[in-house]
């Protein structure tokens, strides 16, 4: 499967992915770090790659994407953008929005 394919394939399994350097345990740059903070306020989850662990996926997505930068966040397949783009989104409160409306919040045992 080639590295195009790959990133549909990711963006089609979760509503929310962050394409990161690192973890969200470990963030490896600032901006992966405010990234996953972001994220943790709004309380959703989501999903990751560590770009770097896959520098074949981290190039493809500069070029599936046309944005140069990481991290990325996408949600139900589109590109919202990264850290800074973000932080914008959730404090006029957009971000809460789309991203209630693409990701439970918990974990519902009664399905």
């Amino acid at each position: 499967m080639d590295v195009t394919e790959r990133i549909k394939k990711q963006l089609a399994e979760n509503q929310v992915i962050l394409y990161m350097k690192g973890s969200p345990d470990f963030p490896q740059c600032g901006f992966s770090g405010r990234a996953v903070q972001i994220l943790e306020r709004c309380g959703v989850e989501y999903a990751y790659v560590n770009i770097f662990e896959d520098p074949e996926l981290r190039e493809g997505l500069k070029v599936f994407s046309q944005w140069p930068t990481f991290p990325q966040l996408y949600i139900n397949g589109e590109l919202v953008g990264g850290s800074d783009i973000m932080l914008e989104l959730f404090e006029s409160g957009e971000l809460q929005k789309r991203l209630s409306e693409a990701a439970p919040t918990s974990v519902d045992s009664s399905e």
